[in-house]
């Protein structure tokens, strides 16, 4: 039974409008102004809201703009006297469904209720559907059968509804940003917004600006006010990507946020309040760094509460496969192309291979390969050479037990001379991001010389 809420300050008026109502097997609740519906609102949900305009204190267009702001979903229909075409669209354009005018007429009243009521039901229907959506789509990209990634949607599972602060560990590439999300669609946040960020990419003054606001004039190119991400992520989820990133001072302001659900803009002299879940991840050793003076380590304990660690593509070797036809699949569709099998050779290559690229390295090779492929298989000719190099290198060093790092490092190295240090090529040779060649490059302090 839809439940609506009438709010009017004229007796009559209410009860008349209530009486119809309940006679058409409406629930109704009634309210005899605005601050008193306002108090009901806050903690209580209906299905669609019928509000007169012209009120003390709290009239009918506030009703519209609290309603909107809290639950954008829910319908709003006015009545009132005064029935001027100014009212009527400054009513429509903050967001009423329609405008009634007293006296009013039973026969029209059934009828906009019944026509907001549908437009609801229908909102709320494609709502879900886009919601369902998303999650089948963040559940089906995240593929595994192995004993880590069982072992990281069991935690997934625990922690989502949690609503704490969650670390992700892991390599580049291993889909920090898949997880992130998965917690999100499956906490009670998951129809408020996900945001996300990359600490690494932004320079430290444009980074606090965009996590924490700013006030117009705090900088040259400041003409407007900025309210932030964690603002815009209110009541969602914020993901920190790559945190190990962040500046020291953009960390302190971050450790008054988390302990104080609060944030000051750039420029500003006042806080404001958040509720915004904290997500972070990163590929560094943040007690390294914490050792090395580049960590605040009081931030690392706040956001620490829950690590998930991503296990790296070489120590999921179950999962390869599974991977490799799922991006087949993938781009097939997206290419237009009757690509759909892999030759047994070519698993064969993928699951001997170090993957330095992690799965998002894999994705690139897969796509690579099905824009090459010329029949319905991909077989050999359509994987890089430098995998097969790859392979060649461990079968040959297998007796000297050289880890893994040693190998990834000398095949980065030899394919950056090959290509005279063009880091681009390199990185579309390898079947990498220029990103990740880049971290690669600073992590085995990779130079020219060498």
């Amino acid at each position: 039974m839809p439940r609506i809420l009438v709010i009017d300050d004229h007796d009559n008026s209410r009860y008349t409008l209530s009486l119809i109502l309940k006679k058409e097997g409406y629930g109704v609740i009634e309210s005899e102004n605005g601050s008193r519906a306002l108090q009901i609102l806050k903690n209580d949900n209906f299905d669609l809201i019928i509000t007169d305009l012209k009120m003390e204190k709290v009239d009918g267009f506030d009703i519209i703009d609290y309603v909107k702001k809290s639950s954008p979903t829910t319908e709003v229909i006015v009545i009132t006297a005064y029935a001027t075409i100014q009212t009527a669209v400054k009513a429509i354009k903050l967001g009423a469904y329609d405008y009634i005018a007293k006296p009013m007429q039973r026969e029209e009243i059934i009828h906009t209720v019944k026509k907001a009521l549908e437009k609801a039901r229908l909102v709320e229907e494609i709502s879900t559907l886009k919601r369902q959506f998303k999650e089948e789509n963040v559940r089906n990209s995240i593929i595994g059968k192995s004993k880590p990634m069982i072992h990281v949607m069991k935690l997934v599972k625990e922690v989502a509804d949690l609503d704490i602060p969650v670390l992700l560990l892991g390599e580049s590439g291993t889909g920090k940003d898949l997880i992130a999300r998965a917690i999100h669609l499956q906490s009670k946040r998951k129809d408020k917004p996900y945001i996300a960020i990359n600490c690494g990419a932004l320079p430290e003054n444009l980074l606090e600006s965009e996590l924490f606001g700013h006030v117009k004039g705090a900088f040259t190119s400041a003409s407007v006010n900025k309210k932030g991400l964690f603002k815009e992520a209110e009541e969602g989820t914020l993901f920190l990507d790559e945190i190990g990133e962040m500046s020291l001072s953009a960390q302190a302001k971050l450790l008054r946020t988390v302990e104080h659900n609060e944030i000051r803009p750039v420029g500003g002299n006042q806080t404001i309040k958040v509720n915004t879940r904290l997500i972070c991840a990163t590929n560094s050793d943040l007690n390294k760094k914490v050792d090395n003076k580049l960590f605040r380590s009081d931030l690392l304990y706040r956001i620490n509460v829950f690590p998930i660690k991503l296990a790296p593509l070489r120590e999921r070797g179950a999962d390869i496969r599974l991977l490799a036809n799922y991006f087949l699949i993938k781009y097939s569709k997206k290419f237009l192309k009757n690509v759909e099998n892999i030759e047994k050779s070519v698993y064969t290559r993928l699951e001997s291979y170090p993957w330095p690229g992690n799965v998002r390295e894999l994705e690139n090779i897969i796509e690579r390969a099905v824009i090459l492929a010329q029949k319905d298989t991909i077989t050999d000719n359509d994987i890089p050479i430098m995998i097969e190099n790859v392979i060649l290198d461990r079968l040959d060093v297998s007796m000297e037990n050289r880890s893994l790092s040693e190998i990834e490092k000398d095949t980065i190295l030899s394919n950056l001379e090959k290509n005279k240090w063009n880091k681009i090529k390199t990185a579309k040779d390898l079947g990498i991001s220029s990103t990740t060649l880049w971290r690669k490059i600073k992590l085995f302090g990779l130079s020219q010389k060498e």
